[in-house]
């Protein structure tokens, strides 16, 4: 299996060949979808993409840690954290053979 990125590029140039959509539209399109999702999950919103998955923000609460080179105990500061679980679509998706 080769370890390939999937990028801005590649799906503006998708969006090109299958829609149709001038090069510099199709970007702008990518841009505009990928700023939606992130000003949505700043607000605290879910984002949910039918047959791909869900995004959350999920509050992780203060722990204490241990540097593992010295063993010194430190506390974790309080934090927000995103979370993706895929959909059960391109769970089957990925396992097909």
């Amino acid at each position: 299996m080769s370890e390939q990125t999937l990028t801005r590029a590649d799906l503006a140039d998708s969006i090109y060949e299958e829609v149709g959509l001038s090069r510099h539209e199709s970007a702008e399109l990518v841009e505009s979808i990928i700023e939606e999702i992130c000003s949505t999950l700043a607000t605290g919103e879910n984002v949910k993409v039918s047959g791909f998955g869900s995004f959350s923000v999920r509050q992780k609460g203060e722990r204490i840690g241990r540097n593992p080179k010295t063993g010194e105990e430190i506390p974790i500061k309080p934090r927000k954290v995103l979370v993706f679980k895929a959909s059960h679509v391109l769970k089957d998706a990925m396992n097909e053979e």
